[in-house]
């Protein structure tokens, strides 16, 4: 069995490897485009997480492929990764002090079969100044993350509260993830060792709620 992730985020490269599995990487390469405003985002990061999933499967058809695409939502509008300062300084002044959803979509290739499934989670910016913003952008911190920001940038310290799925804001939802590779056939074994936040996930197996998980179309 060969693993394979989609993805030359190297956050995503850290959960996933959490699982304790081996896996290689393979970046599916292509544009992310993320309209302005979608009454559904979550189809969004579904549909950008099947395309990767299925680009790279298309090379590797004996592979499993793991694929991901995070969107961040602020009161009707999506926010993509900020490609100059006045796009990360306009994202993070409009974050500040509020909340808003982070929707991950992942995908999971095995040949023609494709399994797809998102997680969301709500996080509320603590008030951070100025000067904090203009410090994130100095560091470059903002440039290859959705809305602009990392949880879990300990410079920045973005976050004042959340509830959800915590892996889910940094990129990947190690639960989630690891239930839809099982579904897909892909055998794994419980992990033994997680990060703290995982121990408490709503999507654990133990929790009494689990999310449906839908065979896509080939």
């Amino acid at each position: 069995m060969t693993l394979v992730l989609a993805s030359a985020s190297p956050r995503r490269r850290e959960l996933l490897g959490a699982l304790g599995v081996p896996f290689a990487v393979d970046p599916a390469e292509i544009e992310e485009p993320v309209p302005e405003r979608h009454p559904h985002p979550e189809r969004i990061a579904r549909m950008l997480a099947r395309h990767k999933a299925r680009t790279v499967a298309a090379r590797r058809p004996a592979d499993w492929v793991l694929a991901a695409d995070t969107v961040v939502v602020l009161r009707g509008r999506l926010l993509g990764k900020p490609e100059t300062p006045e796009e990360a300084r306009a994202m993070l002044r409009a974050l500040r002090g509020r909340w808003h959803r982070v929707i991950t979509g992942v995908a999971v290739a095995h040949g023609r079969p494709l399994f797809v499934d998102h997680a969301l989670t709500w996080v509320r910016m603590r008030e951070y100044s100025d000067a904090d913003i203009e410090a994130s952008i100095a560091r470059g911190v903002p440039f290859d993350k959705a809305g602009g920001y990392a949880i879990q940038d300990p410079d920045l310290r973005p976050v004042a509260a959340w509830r959800g799925c915590y892996c889910n804001v940094v990129g990947l939802s190690i639960w989630l993830t690891w239930r839809l590779l099982r579904r897909s056939g892909c055998v794994l074994p419980r992990p033994a060792e997680l990060p703290m936040a995982c121990r408490t996930c709503p999507l654990a197996p133990s929790a009494a709620v689990e999310q449906a998980t839908e065979p896509a179309p080939a």
